[in-house]
């Protein structure tokens, strides 16, 4: 259609500056996002599921161990321009509310925000991919209870969310955030000044990213988009290690879906 312009591709923020000190000796040594699961790193798990869904372009944010994934990624992905990586040189002292400003000059379009330490399919994707335009959309699961590490999220009765808090009273619980976010439209620029703000003020330093969804929240900008059952798995424990085993082998991700976008 004459004047009419191909709208983008959606880009990918990988937060992965952490070390996982929670994971014990498993991460002495390396950063958590390069645990092996089914014989594959994290990282490579979340960069394989992003370009299976037509996702090319990825920034990955390092920290702990910054070389050892900058290694990884050159070996397994090469120089073609898809995958690159921003260094967080306050990843030790910082939160990652921090690692998203270090990848601020990505955010210039829409783009998913994924935590590095949460594995998931492609059809978790691309459920949130195509979700209702918002300029916010958090992907969102269900359990039959929390406990206090999961992110807690109150929707009210369309759907957009609240409040987003792992300390929310268990009568206010509708959902857990899956470490998934997808900005649309002027959701980028929303993003991206409003974490601009937060990080003039020294509390800003030690804030999770969540704490600026649940900012444009207040707002009625974030939408729930909720994924399927036993597509994502949180690494925070080694017992999560062994769920993500069970969930993400060779025969379970045989039946996962191929989408095209």
């Amino acid at each position: 259609m004459a004047g009419s312009e191909e709208k983008p591709p959606v880009k990918a923020i990988i937060l992965s500056a952490g070390q996982g000190h929670r994971l014990g000796p498993l991460t002495t040594s390396i950063p958590k996002c390069l645990l092996p699961i089914s014989g594959k790193p994290i990282i490579e798990w979340q960069i394989d599921a992003l370009l299976s869904t037509g996702i090319n372009q990825v920034t990955v944010v390092t920290g702990f161990q910054s070389c050892l994934i900058e290694t990884l990624l050159q070996q397994r992905y090469g120089n073609d321009g898809r995958i690159e990586t921003v260094f967080n040189p306050f990843f030790s002292i910082t939160d990652n509310l921090v690692s998203c400003w270090i990848a601020r000059a990505a955010m210039d379009r829409d783009f998913l925000l994924l935590n590095g330490d949460t594995l998931f399919e492609e059809v978790l994707l691309a459920r949130v991919l195509n979700s209702d335009p918002a300029p916010v959309t958090l992907g969102v699961d269900q359990k039959p209870a929390y406990d206090a590490d999961d992110m807690k999220v109150q929707l009210d009765e369309n759907g957009w969310v609240r409040h987003v808090s792992k300390t929310l009273p268990t009568d206010q619980i509708d959902a857990e955030s899956v470490g998934l976010v997808l900005f649309r439209e002027r959701g980028p620029l929303l993003f991206r000044d409003t974490l601009e703000e937060a990080l003039r003020h020294q509390s800003g330093l030690k804030a999770w990213y969540l704490s600026i969804i649940e900012n444009l929240a207040s707002r009625q900008l974030v939408k729930a988009c909720f994924v399927p059952e036993s597509s994502w798995c949180e690494i925070d424990f080694p017992a999560d290690l062994i769920k993500a085993e069970e969930l993400f082998s060779e025969k379970k991700l045989s039946r996962s879906v191929t989408l095209q976008r």
